[in-house]
């Protein structure tokens, strides 16, 4: 992918880089000619190989890793006071609406607490931008689609939603006080190589492949806007070198993008393609939809695409063959 921005002169601070998101738009940055400091707490909740095999694949003269836990207040100080960062782009959270039912506390320490640390260091460093991962999760309850910014997002039906929803309070309080420049990004199914292994593409490919069923919610009646990891970066990295101007109704400097597909793509569609792919049919084991979970996703992106010249174009089946071939190579498949 060709860098959708001029790099060079910025100083970005990169959380979760060992993530999924967070490892590609570092790579990004570095293609563009950024110097990159990438921190994450490698927490296990899954597999710590993938996320230092991560780490080890963004490669670049301009990177630096350290592994901070930014719920820890004096060490995401002293991050922050041992840097230079003209932006930050913070992609760190504890991930998974279904995990969020069994370990709420992961999502108090990781979302909220550790967001209220970052907003701290940029503010005391006087960082040019902010920009954080959001979720399509906090429109919740809400039915009317596509998912606009404009509509309320006042009724979350999990914990992961209501953390994210707590990080857009937070930050535009922090815009509003201390005309710190914030954008949220509402994340809409992101796939791709370097995915999470609790993710649908993983979970069903190494289903597939091993010959077990996979589970499939609300009986397959689900909708997905599923977005190509590329396309995401190239938005996320369009949007960190445009920091929001003055706006009402506050006049701070702060946005909310939704950032995917505009396309809602059936689950059972989703599963063919990927058993044309492998081939090999799923076994499909039928279940009720699962608390916390919303039957429908999509994403209405006119407020990014005229902000910034976003439009996504990677096709689900060009996508997934992509992440199917990385997934195959990744276990010797």
């Amino acid at each position: 992918m060709s860098a959708p921005i001029e790099g060079r002169g910025l100083d970005v601070l990169v959380t979760g880089a060992a993530g999924f998101i967070g490892m590609h738009c570092a790579r990004a940055l570095l293609a563009a000619g950024a110097r990159v400091t990438g921190v994450d707490s490698l927490d296990p909740y899954y597999d710590v190989r993938l996320k230092e095999a991560r780490v080890a694949a963004i490669d670049g003269a301009g990177f630096a890793f350290r592994r901070v836990d930014l719920a820890d207040e004096e060490a995401a100080a002293a991050l922050f006071d041992g840097g230079r960062f003209t932006h930050v782009l913070h992609l760190a959270a504890q991930a998974g609406v279904r995990y969020s039912l069994v370990n709420p506390g992961a999502y108090y320490r990781n979302n909220v607490v550790a967001f209220g640390h970052v907003l701290e260091g940029c503010r005391r460093a006087g960082v040019a931008h902010l920009a954080y991962a959001s979720s399509s999760s906090v429109y919740g309850a809400n039915h009317t689609l596509p998912f606009s910014e404009d509509q309320s997002v006042d009724h979350p039906v999990s914990l992961y939603a209501a953390t994210k929803k707590a990080n857009e309070l937070a930050a535009h309080t922090y815009s509003h006080l201390y005309r710190l420049p914030t954008t949220g990004l509402r994340f809409f199914t992101v796939y791709g190589p370097w995915g999470r292994p609790d993710m649908a593409a993983w979970l069903f490919t190494r289903a597939i492949l091993a010959g077990e069923p996979i589970r499939v919610f609300n009986h397959g009646r689900m909708r997905r806007d599923f977005t190509y990891v590329d396309d995401i970066v190239e938005g996320v990295l369009r949007v960190l070198v445009r920091p929001p101007a003055p706006a009402p109704p506050s006049g701070a400097p702060y946005v909310v993008y939704n950032i995917g597909n505009h396309e809602a793509v059936e689950l059972t569609e989703f599963i063919a393609t990927l058993e044309r792919l492998l081939g090999r049919a799923a076994r499909r084991e039928l279940l009720p939809m699962q608390p916390g979970d919303v039957e429908a996703t999509f994403a209405d992106t006119a407020r990014l695409r005229a902000a910034t010249g976003f439009a996504p174009h990677t096709p689900l089946a060009e996508g997934l063959a992509r992440f199917v071939d990385w997934y195959r190579a990744w276990h010797g498949a």
